[in-house]
């Protein structure tokens, strides 16, 4: 590559880069530095990552849901799940790109190593960061990470439509210290959003009871949901995919 060509790909970054800063108006939430991007080396997540990154290029899809084990486990045939997704996802066109275990970092990875390989879609959904408040990270920090999965979402998919989902409740009772972070986490992203190009939506407490009690019924390890938790969030999701990139 000449001199002259190197300094064009680079002025193209950093335009890129400040286009999405632009519409991505939240944040910093800490100076601490994140997480490099980073594979995982389970060998068990490989061919899921592997999977998605076909399936981005030979399925027919409208709606990348971006997450983790939260993600991931709707479409699988454990405690009942698999059913809501069927009858609720995909008739809406949604692609499953959740990889159970992922934080913030591994999904910044995901996104440059072939998960957006496919057609631009119309809309995506992000669901991401529960694990790293399990990792021990503050809750600005994970914040920060969800913030800098849209930057790089911006980036790449410039004319798609994102739905910020806040993350779901963890722990049987409101005085559960992850349960804590995550309300922290969730009025933190909130920011994020202009309603338009990004919409934030908190649809978690439909699991809850009137005193904050997730139960065992919903959430048998109080972090996954079975097939009765997800039929309660299927309603919330489903207007919000439809207002995000039309009913189908």
């Amino acid at each position: 590559m000449s001199f002259a060509r190197l300094v064009a790909a680079v002025i193209l970054v950093f335009a890129l880069a400040g286009a999405a800063q632009a519409q991505v108006k939240c944040g910093p939430f800490t100076e601490a530095p994140l997480a490099a991007p980073a594979a995982r080396p389970e060998s068990w997540a490989i061919p899921i990552f592997q999977n998605i990154n076909v399936a981005v290029k030979t399925q027919p899809y409208r709606v990348l849901f971006l997450g983790d084990s939260i993600t991931q486990r709707w479409s699988l045939p454990l405690w009942g799940a698999k059913p809501v997704w069927d009858a609720n996802m995909v008739p809406r066109g949604v692609l499953n790109a959740g990889v159970s275990g992922d934080r913030t970092e591994h999904l910044r990875w995901r996104l440059d190593h072939g998960n957006l390989d496919g057609p631009p879609p119309p809309g995506a959904i992000v669901l991401i960061g529960t694990n790293d408040l399990a990792h021990g990270r503050p809750p600005e920090l994970a914040a920060e990470g969800i913030r800098a999965v849209l930057l790089r979402l911006r980036q790449a998919l410039p004319q798609t439509r994102i739905l910020l989902l806040g993350l779901t409740p963890r722990g049987a009772g409101a005085d559960d210290p992850l349960r804590q972070e995550v309300g922290v986490v969730n009025r933190l992203i909130p920011s994020c959003a202009d309603d338009s190009t990004i919409i934030y939506a908190d649809i978690g407490g439909v699991l809850l009871d009137r005193n904050g009690v997730l139960s065992k019924t919903l959430s048998p390890d109080l972090l996954h949901f079975s097939g009765a938790g997800y039929e309660r969030l299927a309603p919330k999701l489903d207007a919000l995919i439809d207002r995000l990139v039309g009913p189908r």
